[in-house]
């Protein structure tokens, strides 16, 4: 049975951080890039980052315009774990974030349909 369990959500200050994980199983997890997006009520989801990892290519990280430099993506492929790293949280940032999967390394990584598997999601608030 495939999971994709995150946590790591809850209320900040803006300017604080947060650091999300999200655990999976039931899967091949080296084999799969992962990605987080996320959801404010009454907007589409969008992509905030990805990370994916091969013998042959290494780790592969892509991130949002809106997030670079202030979130870091990273995997731990011993753990079946993705983290998201989040700094200088802005209210902007307030929203429903998602774990998901996506068989390969190829494609487009910012699509919601390129992924196979998703978690239920962690509501992060950034106050101001």
């Amino acid at each position: 049975q495939v999971q994709l369990v995150e946590s790591g959500g809850g209320l900040v200050q803006a300017g604080g951080s947060l650091r999300l994980s999200c655990a999976a199983s039931g899967f091949s997890f080296n084999n799969y890039r992962m990605g987080w997006f996320r959801q404010d009520p009454g907007k589409e989801r969008e992509a905030v980052a990805a990370i994916s990892w091969s013998v042959w290519s290494g780790t592969i990280i892509n991130y949002a315009d809106h997030v670079k430099g202030r979130f870091t993506i990273s995997r731990d492929n011993a753990k079946n774990t993705v983290y998201l790293q989040m700094n200088s949280l802005k209210p902007e940032d307030t929203a429903v974030y998602y774990c998901a999967a996506d068989w390969g390394h190829g494609g487009t990584w910012y699509r919601e349909d390129e992924y196979d598997y998703w978690g239920q999601g962690t509501q992060v608030t950034v106050s101001s």
